[in-house]
């Protein structure tokens, strides 16, 4: 408390201000000057200890005490040094001078390169013969378990690739050609890419909120199609559930994605009741708890990389999901359902994508919505022979809206308030539209519709 004149036995309040704020301190008398320096760098975030001094600017001696300084009750100390930043435990970690881990556009290229040709193998794999299956499945275990490994300057962006490898052998061993079959054996093969990211994490957590992603997604796809085959129920509902969630994931990430710790939001001390804290009341407004820049900046690259994770996920179930929804809806009615749900998704992961001001998160929902439209597009190819006039028109009537749309996006539209609240709405018409097209792409409607009009 700045101006404060009250002892406790032999302590002493008083006032350091520095370059990082001012902060109040209760010390012993008996301690030196260094002693209250080092204090007021560690709470301050200093990297190195500054010289303490007084109002009028007479530096202290560092060895001296407080009694032995003069200084007394309700003084000033003025810290004399330039601010400095303590170095974030990341920055730590790799060393002042070595090079930088953050992930960079050519580390992100080459891991979805990676990812991608994982991907392929596994795929080619579940159409070669016995020795080159073998071989390949041998190629891409290896490969994930050199990906764990938290050896080498990029060990974390290899282990966010490894269960990729370990899905894709995982894929090339319990493939089963039978449609019937195809969601469990997705979900086999995420589960060991999500038990090789539960290894990654125990290793090293410098990805943590990647690999985080890829064991709750990865336990997701896992249990939703196991579930449903120990049901009974068909694949077209596995597809149509993973399709919901991923066009749900969007509005519910980002109230988990920032996580703050308590004691950056409330003084803990000023909460509790003591002796010293019921007698004395506190006259000014500066609180003793600084919030260091570094703590800010970690909060910050940990919600960017939850969000930037989360999205690349939903970007995966989109493009696994869509297309195996429009393939496995075979009967007409669930066709028509099916493309719909798949066509009102696309529209929620765009429309969602607006609300993201984070780069990357925003271009990969902008990707998974395209997504949508082009496996949607690529399935209307075949039924353009048939009523090529109707389907014109509708599509040039739709072609137009997103012609509107994305001129508005473009010319950043959606930041003013009148198209932000249409969006708002828009976003919600189309996500309960999504939500109710589930009911025919699954076959619930041609069932009852069936029930409905049978003969007697």
């Amino acid at each position: 408390m700045a101006g404060a004149s009250s002892n406790v036995g032999d302590s002493v309040a008083l006032t350091v201000h520095g370059p990082r704020g001012s902060l109040d301190l209760v010390v012993p008398t008996a301690v030196t000057v260094l002693d209250v320096a080092r204090e007021y760098a560690s709470q301050a975030g200093l990297a190195d200890v500054p010289p303490l001094g007084t109002h009028r600017g007479a530096t202290l001696e560092p060895g001296a005490s407080l009694a032995g300084s003069g200084v007394r009750a309700g003084d000033v100390l003025v810290a004399l040094t330039a601010p400095t930043t303590a170095p974030s435990p990341s920055r730590s970690r790799r060393g002042s001078t070595g090079p930088s881990d953050a992930p960079g556009a050519l580390a992100v290229v080459w891991l979805a390169l990676a990812a991608a040709t994982a991907v392929l193998a596994g795929l080619l794999a579940t159409r070669a013969d016995g020795t080159t299956r073998d071989l390949t499945v041998g190629l891409l275990v290896a490969a994930a378990v050199v990906g764990v490994m938290p050896v080498g300057r990029l060990a974390g962006h290899r282990a966010l690739a490894a269960p990729v490898f370990a899905g894709a052998a995982a894929l090339a061993v319990v493939w089963d050609p039978e449609p019937a079959r195809l969601p469990t054996v997705i979900g086999l093969a995420a589960l060991v890419a999500a038990l090789t990211a539960a290894v990654g994490r125990s290793l090293d957590q410098r990805q943590e909120e990647g690999l985080r992603v890829w064991i709750v997604v990865g336990s997701l796809v896992f249990v939703l199609p196991t579930g449903c085959a120990l049901v009974g129920f068909e694949p077209p509902v596995v597809w149509s559930l993973l399709l919901v969630v991923a066009v749900l994931a969007p509005r519910f990430v980002p109230a988990y994605a920032v996580d703050v710790p308590d004691q950056l939001l409330v003084d803990l001390e000023r909460l509790a009741v003591s002796a010293w804290s019921a007698r004395e009341r506190p006259r000014g407004r500066r609180g003793r708890t600084v919030v260091r820049p570094s703590a800010v900046e970690t909060v910050a690259e940990q919600g960017a990389r939850t969000l930037t994770a989360w999205s690349a996920a939903v970007l995966v179930l989109v493009a696994v999901a869509a297309p195996l929804l429009l393939a496995s809806a075979t009967l007409p009615v669930d066709r028509v359902g099916a493309r719909v749900l798949v066509g009102l998704s696309g529209a929620a992961l765009l429309l969602a994508a607006r609300s993201y001001r984070h780069v990357a998160a925003r271009a990969l929902l902008r990707c998974a919505g395209l997504v949508c439209w082009l496996v949607l597009l690529v399935a209307l190819v075949g039924a353009l022979r048939e009523g090529a006039g109707t389907l014109l028109a509708v599509g040039s009537v739709l072609l137009a809206a997103l012609v509107v749309l994305v001129a508005v996006a473009t010319g950043r539209g959606w930041r003013s308030a009148w198209w932000s609240r249409r969006a708002e709405v828009a976003e919600g018409l189309v996500g309960a539209g999504a939500l109710a097209s589930v009911v025919v792409a699954v076959g619930i409607f041609r069932v009852l519709w069936e029930s409905i009009n049978l003969p007697g």
